[in-house]
């Protein structure tokens, strides 16, 4: 895979060399190795940890050839190849094998208008936990994974910010 600093000229290559056992990834920048690892993922956001230090990352635009995104406020273009869907394939199992977030977070601020779940149910992805009500409307906050619901974090009536643990999901 290739991408691209805006500020620099020149063009890197990337590749994903292997997993590891503590579910990250093993990846190649240029001609160094560092260890990447998945904390969390959203729509057009996600968290990772790169050589141990924390990056934020959003998409902003995604075409068939390209990825433009900002992580930690510098723009980059992700060129696609082949290699592309390689490392997106990865990185989804290693979430899928329980290595993702075990946090359902809010991605709205809110009030808690109902808890639908009960700490203790086993719960599908997609299943509604919580729903909150923010400007006028109800959203129902889904589980991110299939799982036993270990722990509900908020009450009825109480008010979260984006990105507030709402529950835990094992």
């Amino acid at each position: 895979m290739e991408f691209k600093v805006d500020d620099l000229a020149e063009m890197l290559e990337g590749e994903v060399l292997r997993t590891t056992d503590n579910n990250s990834v093993l990846v190649k920048i240029g001609a160094k190795q560092h260890a990447l690892r998945l904390l969390k993922t959203g729509t057009s956001e996600f968290e990772f940890m790169l050589d141990n230090t924390f990056h934020f990352a959003k998409i902003l635009h995604s075409s068939s050839a390209e990825v433009k995104l900002i992580i930690d406020g510098q723009p980059m273009t992700l060129k696609k190849h082949s290699k592309l869907t390689e490392v997106l394939e990865k990185a989804s199992i290693l979430v899928g094998k329980g290595g993702g977030d075990r946090n359902l977070t809010s991605q709205i601020p809110g009030r808690v208008v109902n808890i639908v779940a009960k700490a203790g149910a086993e719960v599908k992805k997609g299943d509604v936990i919580v729903v909150l009500e923010s400007m006028k409307m109800q959203v129902a906050v889904k589980a991110h994974k299939d799982g036993n619901l270990k722990e509900i974090k908020v009450k009825q009536g109480a008010s979260v910010a984006r990105n507030d643990v709402m529950a835990v999901i094992e």
